[in-house]
C-alpha cells in the first residue's frame, strides 16, 4: 500500500527544492527501516496505525523527501537464500531469530542526520517498534 514508486538509490544528491542562497546543497539519502513485535499485533489498532502512516508519507512527500516506503509482507513469509562453497542454501523464515521483524523500508533525502531522526521520530513505527535510521551507501 505504500508503494511510492520504484528507483534507483544513490548515496549523495543535489536537490533543486533544498536550494539554499543560489547554491544547491548536498542532499543525503538515509533508509528507515522499521521493526516490530509481529507476535504483538493483536494489541495494535491497525486501520488507525495504517491511517498515521498514509499521514506520515504524506508529510514527507510534501516536503519533498520521501523516495521510496514499500510496506513488508509478514517475516513467517520470508525466505532466505546463501551460497557456501558453491552450494545454494535456503531457508525458511529470516536470517536471524529476533523478538522484532522488519516490517518496512523506506528512502528519506535529508539535508544531515538530525533532520533524518526528526523524522524517524515522527513515523508512526516509533511508537510500536523500533526505528532503525542508516546512511545510504555513497561510493
Amino acid at each position: 500500500m505504500w508503494d511510492l514508486g520504484a528507483r534507483l538509490f544513490v548515496g549523495a544528491t543535489t536537490a533543486s527544492n533544498h536550494e539554499e542562497d543560489g547554491l544547491e546543497a548536498i542532499i543525503m539519502e538515509y533508509a528507515i527501516l522499521v521493526y516490530r513485535d509481529e507476535s504483538r499485533d493483536a494489541e495494535f489498532d491497525w486501520p488507525q496505525i495504517q491511517a498515521d502512516y498514509d499521514a506520515y508519507f504524506k508529510q514527507a512527500a510534501e516536503a519533498g523527501i520521501l523516495h521510496n516506503g514499500p510496506r513488508l509482507g509478514s517475516s513467517a513469509a520470508t525466505t532466505t537464500v546463501k551460497v557456501r562453497d558453491g552450494e545454494r542454501l535456503i531457508t525458511d523464515g529470516p536470517f536471524i531469530e529476533a523478538r522484532e521483524q522488519l516490517g518496512g523500508i523506506f528512502v528519506l533525502e535529508c539535508n544531515d542526520l538530525d533532520e533524518a531522526l526528526d523524522w524517524a521520530a515522527r513515523c508512526p513505527g516509533a511508537t510500536h517498534g523500533v526505528v532503525e535510521v542508516r546512511p545510504v551507501w555513497t561510493s
